[in-house]
């Protein structure tokens, strides 16, 4: 008698799920939740689903960034989730390979029970997605796989570098998380400008309200807009620097606020782009000049530790790329110090 070939057994549809969160997923915005419960699922699919109201939490529409609560439960439409055997292949050994290259340009700046203070490069983003298999967390979840827990406390550009701090206790995060939302923390960025800054002894007060929109490809950008959120930088003019067919300006950027892109529009604004800004910057000027990246570059973090209460000041050198381009003009770079 014959034997019929083995068919395979149908993968099972995927359904609506029902998640109630915990005291670890406490304190999470809604993407950051959905994008670890979902793994696999395109970002912006993810994205999508939040939007259309097709993810409900306690039975209501949510935004993205929507702080989850221990108890809410939150409604994920069919999705398919990545495989086991799919999510297995993030740790192969050409992944791991180039995990472990990222990590060895990224040096920890601090390090206890509680926190992971890195300086990221410029050019390395902070998380997956787009067509990006690995940013800072992947990076860091496959070097330092005895981590059980480890979240970004906030978000740097792909192309700025410097300060970023993560989180390795649930708590940690939420107190970080807690004191970002109350002014409670202290962000300041170098850069360096287009043009000579005119400006005083006084710190500059940039108060622009900006709107987010996409470009019809879906890229995001940020505009100056009368109907937007207010956002406020502090700025500083540390040194100018002149030659004959250009000047710049290093200066220091203090956020007040910390919405998208928001030195990077400010500084626009003023009619003085960051040099090697891709988005909002002077293309023929930087091509002229040599840009080689963004030159933004956060310097200090300062809050409270999580869990002792001590004040915390963690700081970033200027990177090479800032010295070597000040060093094409006529003056030599001097940073001002605080108590200057």
């Amino acid at each position: 008698m014959m034997k019929s070939d083995p068919v395979s057994k149908p993968k099972a549809a995927p359904t609506v799920h029902l998640q109630t969160i915990g005291p670890e997923e406490a304190g999470q915005r809604l993407d950051n939740y959905l994008l670890r419960w979902a793994k696999g699922v395109p970002k912006s699919h993810v994205y999508r689903i939040i939007r259309s109201g097709e993810v409900r939490v306690n039975k209501k529409r949510a935004e993205p960034t929507t702080r989850l609560i221990e108890g809410d439960l939150v409604r994920v439409p069919p999705v398919r989730i990545a495989e086991p055997a799919q999510m297995a292949a993030v740790n192969t050994a050409q992944t791991k390979s180039r995990a472990q290259g990222y990590s060895d340009k990224m040096p920890i700046l601090f390090e206890d029970e509680a926190l992971l203070i890195v300086d990221k490069p410029a050019g390395l983003a902070v998380h997956g997605g787009s067509g990006i298999a690995l940013g800072v967390i992947e990076t860091l979840r496959i070097t330092r796989p005895e981590l059980k827990f480890l979240e970004l406390v906030h978000r740097l550009d792909r192309d700025t570098s410097g300060v970023l701090l993560l989180a390795k206790k649930r708590s940690a995060l939420v107190e970080l998380h807690r004191q970002i939302r109350e002014g409670q923390t202290d962000k300041r960025y170098y850069l360096l400008a287009h043009g000579a800054i005119a400006q005083g002894a006084q710190v500059m007060q940039l108060k622009y309200p900006l709107h987010k929109y996409l470009l019809a490809n879906g890229e995001r950008r940020v505009r100056v807009d009368p109907d937007g959120l207010p956002s406020h930088t502090a700025l500083r003019v540390t040194k100018t620097f002149q030659r004959e067919d250009a000047a710049i300006t290093l200066a220091e950027a203090q956020l007040k606020t910390g919405r998208t892109h928001q030195i990077r529009v400010h500084l626009l604004k003023l009619g003085h782009a960051i040099l090697g800004d891709d988005k909002y910057g002077f293309e023929d000027i930087d091509k002229q000049i040599k840009s080689k990246r963004l030159y933004l570059h956060a310097h200090l973090a300062g809050f409270t530790h999580p869990r002792t209460g001590e004040k915390m000041r963690i700081e970033s050198p200027l990177p090479a790329e800032f010295a070597a381009m000040m060093n094409t003009f006529d003056q030599a770079p001097k940073i001002i110090k605080e108590d200057e």
